[in-house]
């Protein structure tokens, strides 16, 4: 299954580097729920590969906090995860 990295966690000052907001197509909030606890893969271009885990969900409408090992480029934004 793969998902799409939408963006850092963050509030008004402060960005959290190693937690991303994630979303699946096609997936509302109940299918959300199944998500948290699985862990998500990102492959950097350079063939690295962060490793991170479903957290919780984030909003209404299908999308899921992940928290990450390390901090994570700006480079992942938009980009493909693989959920395992």
């Amino acid at each position: 299954m793969e998902g799409v990295i939408v963006n850092f966690r963050r509030g008004k000052h402060v960005q959290s580097n190693n937690q991303m907001i994630m979303v699946v197509s096609n997936y509302n909030k109940e299918k959300a729920k199944g998500l948290v606890g699985k862990k998500v893969i990102w492959t950097s271009p350079a063939g690295k590969q962060l490793k991170g885990k479903v957290s919780a969900l984030h909003g209404n409408k299908g999308a899921v906090r992940v928290i990450f090992e390390t901090g994570m480029p700006g480079q992942a934004i938009r980009s493909k995860v693989k959920i395992e």
